[in-house]
């Protein structure tokens, strides 16, 4: 894939951030999403090359843009997988909380697993610990292999794990090692991302989120040397058909990081919608608006943080 692509997906992202971020602390996620949506789909049809969607809204009967198999572009190469999520923190955007992002990952075809919509066990870290984890040992020997290979004590470990009812017992063995919990209440993918990012102090994620989501956040994590392991949850038989269908037959399967992403070709962008632990949310004035962005191309090894300064006449521009 072209260099210069990266930079051009970014205008993606950008787009979804500004439209959704208009519904900041309005209580109304779906319009929220909806925007983010439109104008994701919008600036996609203006970039050069040809792309298929294998992570997105859902399927053909359940999403009217960006659904799994959807084509996009305008060009007919380079021919390419596309895994999105226009906004990614629905609720953070609703109620004006932290985290919210549009996020896009893209790979040559056929390097981007296509996950199905159910649940991911997951445990990600950065470059330092990125060898050592092992979703089949126990999260107290992973809790201790990061520390062992960050230099640190286990009470200095800050591990990331989504509030939810499903982790309690999680969180209490995680306390039991002496470790420090971070809780989140939404966006997993910006979390795992700040495991590879210095002084984010966040040193690992541990937990039970969406396996799509997963696939975004494991190809950042490798274009940063990090490493993000799931393994996939069904919640029914449907979603287990699912699985099936879409060529999984295994539920039990570890996938490693190489195996959610695969190859050195990988390219991700993200855009804030909210301030996060990696990036500031969408900043309007009167005349137009600011945005912050991370760009991340494997290939050349480089991360790009992009502060772009909007400037509107009329109806915004992406």
């Amino acid at each position: 894939m072209d260099r210069n692509l990266a930079l051009e997906i970014v205008r993606v992202t950008e787009a979804a951030a500004l439209a959704s971020a208009q519904w900041m602390g309005k209580g109304d996620g779906n319009s929220a999403d909806e925007a983010a949506v439109s104008a994701m789909r919008t600036v996609f049809d203006s970039i050069n090359f040809r792309g298929t969607i294998i992570i997105g809204e859902g399927e053909r009967d359940e999403a009217p843009m960006l659904y799994i198999g959807e084509s996009v572009g305008c060009g007919k190469e380079p021919e390419v997988d596309i895994a999105v999520d226009p906004l990614e923190g629905t609720n953070s955007v609703a109620y004006g909380r932290w985290n919210a992002m549009s996020v896009i990952a893209m790979a040559p075809k056929g390097d981007l697993l296509n996950a199905p919509d159910t649940y991911m066990d997951k445990i990600a870290t950065g470059p330092e610990a990125a060898a050592v984890i092992d979703l089949s040992l126990s999260v107290e020997e992973n809790i201790e292999r990061v520390a062992l290979a960050k230099n640190m004590p286990v009470a200095d470990v800050t591990v990331v794990i989504l509030d939810r009812d499903r982790h309690q017992d999680l969180m209490k063995r995680v306390r039991r090692t002496g470790a420090r919990i971070h809780l989140i209440t939404d966006g997993d993918v910006p979390a795992a991302i700040a495991t590879a990012v210095p002084n984010s102090g966040i040193d690992m994620l541990l937990g039970i989120g969406g396996a799509p989501e997963g696939v975004l956040a494991a190809t950042a994590l490798r274009c940063m040397g990090g490493e993000l392991q799931g393994r996939l949850k069904p919640r029914n038989q449907g979603e287990i058909e699912r699985m099936k269908k879409m060529g999984i037959e295994d539920s039990d399967r570890i996938y490693k990081g190489n195996e959610l992403a695969r190859g050195d070709n990988l390219m991700f962008a993200a855009t804030g919608v909210t301030d996060g632990d990696l990036l500031d949310g969408v900043r309007y004035r009167r005349d137009g608006a600011t945005t912050e962005s991370v760009v991340l191309r494997m290939r050349s090894n480089t991360r790009r943080f992009i502060r772009t300064e909007h400037y509107f006449i009329g109806e915004p521009r992406y």
